[in-house]
């Protein structure tokens, strides 16, 4: 039984779904950071960051970050399908999460608590930092785009591992606003995801209609 430390419209939905994808058994437990009363504490003792998503793997040991997170149950469980199996593609599944690991998820970091990223800041240089930080987001997201083209999925005729971070990670921020403009086809691609069989449920649950 896995273990998945998330909260309800965060990156834990990415991992979540892939979990599904593979068919796996896992236990839920809710805890964030801006939710007090939920398992925060337990959360820490396994992960110090107290970020979600965090999974416990059955064997006790504890993996974090998302793109590790989808690589080693790509990799795990190959008939899951959460990496290509031509090694071409799965190279380039990989470089595409990561990327939106390094571009995108940092970015958001920076425009949730821009506080954390100056010293002594008022709410004028906080202001600064964070309509900064969604330009380069949504700038960061048009890259991706065009570095990572779609047929009908990032991974082909089913989604992915790296279509679930993509749909999951664009959510927040005002980028699927921004792309829905700048880069239609990328949205798209992310309503398909969000409505593929066996993972609609995921999606319903972190983002109710």
């Amino acid at each position: 039984m896995y273990t998945l430390f998330g909260f309800k419209g965060s990156g834990s939905a990415a991992i979540e779904a892939a979990l599904e994808m593979a068919g796996l058994a896992y236990h839920r437990v809710d805890a964030a950071t801006w939710a007090p009363d939920s398992a925060l504490a337990e959360l820490e003792r396994v992960n110090p960051l107290k970020q979600i998503p965090t999974l416990l793997l059955p064997d006790g040991s504890v993996m974090t970050e998302s793109a590790a997170i989808l690589i080693h149950l790509g990799l795990s469980f190959p008939s899951a399908k959460l990496l290509p199996a031509d090694p071409s593609a799965r190279a380039q599944a990989i470089r595409g999460l990561v990327f939106i690991a390094a571009n995108c998820y940092a970015a958001i970091g920076v425009i949730d608590f821009p506080e954390r990223w100056c010293v002594d800041p008022d709410e004028a240089v906080n202001d600064r930092i964070r309509r900064g930080a969604i330009v380069r987001l949504h700038r960061n997201w048009e890259i991706f785009v065009d570095q990572f083209p779609s047929q009908g999925f990032f991974g082909g005729d089913a989604p992915n591992g790296l279509d679930l971070l993509a749909t999951v990670v664009s959510r927040w921020s005002g980028a699927r606003a921004h792309l829905r403009n700048a880069r239609p086809g990328f949205v798209e691609v992310a309503e398909r995801v969000e409505h593929h069989p066996g993972i609609s449920q995921v999606f319903a649950r972190h983002w109710p209609a």
